[in-house]
């Protein structure tokens, strides 16, 4: 069996258009259709995820920016 690969991006997800194929017409072939993995997509919104819980527990809000960074030095210097 010969293989063929191709990657399009879908932009309609009710139907595939695949042009410029290297078969004949008439030819049968078996099309599988497999989802390009992103890992960096996906560690950005689990890290996106992350923040909105973060950002909406109680009392988050009331934290201001110069007691984050007294925490962040605090904790380079080790405390």
């Amino acid at each position: 069996m010969n293989a063929y690969k191709k990657y399009i991006t879908i932009t309609d997800p009710k139907q595939v258009i695949l042009s410029d194929l290297p078969f004949q017409a008439g030819q049968r072939v078996e099309i599988i259709i497999l989802a390009e993995e992103n890992p960096r997509a996906f560690i950005s919104k689990k890290l996106r995820d992350l923040f909105d819980q973060t950002q909406s527990l109680p009392g988050v809000q009331d934290i201001s920016e110069a007691e984050i960074a007294a925490e962040i030095e605090a904790y380079r210097r080790g405390e």
